[in-house]
């Protein structure tokens, strides 16, 4: 890291920041071509890994199919400091591997993930959605990333 004095060690704040957090802008690659999709997440503190949801097919699954690795970041914005032409913020940026999820209970894991992460009523969500329903899962994807390394950083 270039100014180290930004950089975050703690763990807790490190894991304070992906926990506050609601997207993530994954970066993938596909031979020379590069591609970015911000996405909503949800945290699995325990197994450090980040869920997401999504269609059953297009880009961002033909990039993990041929390359798994990725970087993600999340950033917690606190506003530009104006006049001090400085901004404050704190950020997260991860390596690991992308997949796409096959095993049923661990599709259910991953969305009540998210929905704890994301929803103030979590459980209203479960139901409306029918997350303990077998056939939900047959219309949508769901990915995790398993994080191999993090960095954080805060600005002012």
């Amino acid at each position: 890291m270039h100014l180290v004095d930004r950089q975050i060690t703690n763990h807790a704040e490190l894991e304070a920041i992906i926990g506050a957090g609601r997207f993530a802008t994954l970066a993938m690659a596909r031979n020379e071509e590069p591609y970015a999709v911000t996405l909503s997440y949800g945290y699995d503190r325990e197994n450090r890994r980040l869920y997401f949801h999504s269609a059953h097919e297009g880009l961002k699954l033909e990039f993990i199919a041929k390359n798994p690795r990725v970087c993600a970041t999340i950033v917690i914005d606190r506003g530009y400091l104006d006049g001090q032409c400085a901004h404050a913020y704190s950020s997260v940026v991860m390596h690991g591997d992308l997949v796409l999820v096959d095993d049923p209970d661990e599709m259910r894991h991953g969305m009540r993930t998210m929905c704890r992460q994301l929803e103030s009523n979590p459980y209203e969500v479960y139901a409306r959605h029918r997350l303990d329903d077998d056939e939900t899962y047959k219309r949508m994807a769901v990915l995790r990333l398993q994080i191999h390394e993090m960095t954080a950083k805060q600005g002012s």
